[in-house]
């Protein structure tokens, strides 16, 4: 996969049954403060931010770079897709690929929009980069997240411990390209 940067950036807005997705916006600057402090989002991620520290450090638009997508769903913001080059990643066999990330409310689960959402996310990246695998790396614990990578079609590549916990990698087989 080229570096995200080489795409044409941002794409017009991928939309869904239910969902946009979309480049950050000012507006949404809240609700990624609320992402990041949310103890309910960050049980399996090391636990929250501090809000007054993210209120300080937080830019004026977060994450506005190649591959972050906010997830509207009637006109509000409830997540976010995150599609990067994982670099520097603890396990050989994802470093280099496409590694997809993911952040959504706590009001927002239990109703499919993370699926609805990841799963638009992947046709963009197969449309832009076909032939690519791609990766996911969550805590075998978090049972949300991993019944969320078996239905995206991820499969085990290795368990292993890191952040004082067990990790989970599965990889996506590349969609095959369109001829």
């Amino acid at each position: 996969m080229e570096d995200l940067g080489s795409v044409t950036w941002p794409p017009e807005p991928i939309r869904t049954e239910r969902l946009v997705l979309r480049e950050p916006e000012p507006r949404d600057r809240a609700v990624f403060v609320e992402l990041l402090a949310s103890p309910e989002v960050h049980t399996y991620l090391g636990g929250p931010r501090p809000r007054d520290e993210l209120e300080r450090e937080l830019p004026r638009v977060p994450q506005r770079a190649p591959g972050s997508f906010v997830v509207e769903l009637d006109g509000a913001m409830i997540g976010q897709i995150l599609l990067r080059r994982a670099t520097g990643h603890r396990r050989p066999a994802a470093a280099g690929k496409a590694d997809l990330g993911y952040l959504f409310l706590p009001r927002a689960w239990g109703s499919g929009y993370a699926t609805e959402a990841c799963t638009a996310a992947l046709g963009w990246l197969d449309g832009e980069f076909p032939g690519e695998p791609v990766v996911l790396t969550t805590q075998s614990a978090n049972a949300g997240s991993m019944r969320l990578a078996a239905k995206l079609g991820f499969t085990e590549v290795e368990r292993f411990v890191a952040w004082g916990a067990e990790q989970w990698l599965g990889m996506r087989a590349p969609a095959r390209p369109s001829a």
